[in-house]
């Protein structure tokens, strides 16, 4: 199948503030000396300094496809990697994803997710700026009530989030208190976005035409977005339909054959959004990118027959159980039906007999009560018998990256060594 549309916590020696905010009346974070860096005021007094003739230079030097930021991968599968991007790169997708979400002038952003990452950077800044929509930043690190704070206090429109954010935020204990009735929509990124959590988002905090974007860091990040009029399923259980100006292709990871429709393979991306390469890395740029140009994502999806896109899973995180495939996705989409279930990550460990097993971590609902036992007899009868989790342990939380993204290779190896004999 083809498609082608041409068209860090606040410091300890001074306390954070309810919320930060370009348009507030509300103080920003004092002005702090710090080794290394500029505050605003020395920034501006530079600017001072550099003559106009200079800067018409320097712009004359500067080509579009020169590269201007080194953007780590957030290192959910192993070490970060330096992926390069370029102007041309990250502007143009910052104005899509505004694009994509209708954003408008004079609408209000809270922006929650780390501003060195593409989701704040690219996703949440530049889709503003290039849209001249207001940028509004919660905290100096995610905390969920200074994020609902931020929302009441500005009558946001718009609300970003990784999934973990979003649960962080409907099960605050004074989530009812707030007046989130001015939110229109929002993006929900960085990680597989659950179906249920999407719908308590729509109905809950009133983000009727939320999107999910879909995408990596090697690609400025997104590639696909559901559309804010598409149907509710569409919105809700697929990534949506591809970016203007770029193409995805699906195929088979084993001969790289492009696959039918409704058929489940690695979702590959090519156009202006795919990086330079990794950052003095070139057997890896290889590895990542064809001879065609290609970025493959290592992600499993299945485009319908018009032309939505639904991740299941990522190549290294299938489980093969007996030599049946098992996409974790699948099942933790199941398990997120529980109403004790807060939170369920589903993962592949050791086993003698099948070769792997699955087995899932979980985080309840604040104060429920279940064991494991009961969520096998939730699952009996409802999933196939080899879907079932062997091994479910109870957490409080999951090892994250600094992005908020969940680290299974880390689940994985905690558990094999729990296991082994």
């Amino acid at each position: 199948m083809h498609s082608h549309d041409p068209g860090a916590p606040a410091h300890a020696q001074f306390p954070a503030p309810s919320y930060v905010s370009g348009t507030s009346e509300q103080p920003l974070l004092p002005e702090l000396a710090t080794p290394g860096m500029w505050r605003w005021d020395e920034l501006h007094a530079l600017a001072e300094a550099v003559p106009a003739a200079r800067l018409a230079a320097l712009q004359a030097e500067l080509q579009f496809d020169d590269p201007i930021n080194i953007q780590y991968t957030s290192g959910t599968t192993g070490a970060p990697k330096g992926v390069t991007l370029t102007h041309h790169n990250i502007l143009n997708n910052g104005y899509f994803v505004g694009a994509g979400m209708n954003l408008q002038p004079a609408q209000r952003v809270v922006i929650p997710v780390p501003l060195y990452h593409c989701f704040g950077m690219v996703m949440g800044n530049l889709a503003c700026l290039t849209h001249r929509a207001t940028m509004i930043y919660p905290n100096a690190a995610f905390d969920p009530a200074a994020t609902l704070r931020a929302v009441e206090a500005e009558r946001a429109d718009a609300l970003y989030g990784v999934p973990t954010m979003f649960i962080a935020e409907l099960e605050h204990p004074e989530f009812a208190n707030f007046d989130l009735s001015s939110l229109r929509t929002g993006i929900m990124a960085g990680s597989n976005c659950p179906v249920e959590v999407m719908k308590r988002v729509i109905e809950r905090m009133h983000m009727e035409a939320v999107t999910i974007a879909y995408g990596m860091t090697e690609t400025s990040p997104v590639s696909l977005q559901t559309r804010p009029d598409a149907p509710l399923e569409k919105r809700v259980a697929t990534v949506g339909t591809i970016h203007p100006h770029l193409e995805v292709k699906i195929i088979d990871p084993a001969s790289g054959q492009v696959l039918p429709r409704g058929t489940s393979g690695e979702l590959c991306t090519r156009g202006y959004s795919v990086m330079q390469g990794y950052w003095d890395n070139d057997a890896a740029t290889r590895q990542a990118i064809d001879t065609h140009g290609w970025m493959h994502s290592g992600d499993l999806a299945m485009m319908d027959d018009d032309g939505y896109v639904a991740i299941t899973g990522r190549i290294k995180d299938m489980i093969i159980r007996g030599g049946e495939n098992l996409y974790p996705r699948e099942i933790e989409e199941f398990l997120y039906t529980h109403p004790a279930i807060s939170d369920a990550q589903v993962f592949g460990v050791p086993d003698a007999r099948y070769g792997e097993a699955v087995a899932v971590w979980i985080r309840l609902v604040e104060g429920a009560e279940l064991d494991a036992e009961g969520v096998r007899a939730y699952c009996r009868e409802r999933i196939a018998h080899h879907k079932i989790p062997r091994y479910v342990k109870f957490v409080d939380d999951f090892p994250m990256t600094v992005s908020g993204k969940v680290q299974k290779f880390r689940m994985r190896q905690a558990m094999s060594d729990e296991l082994a004999p």
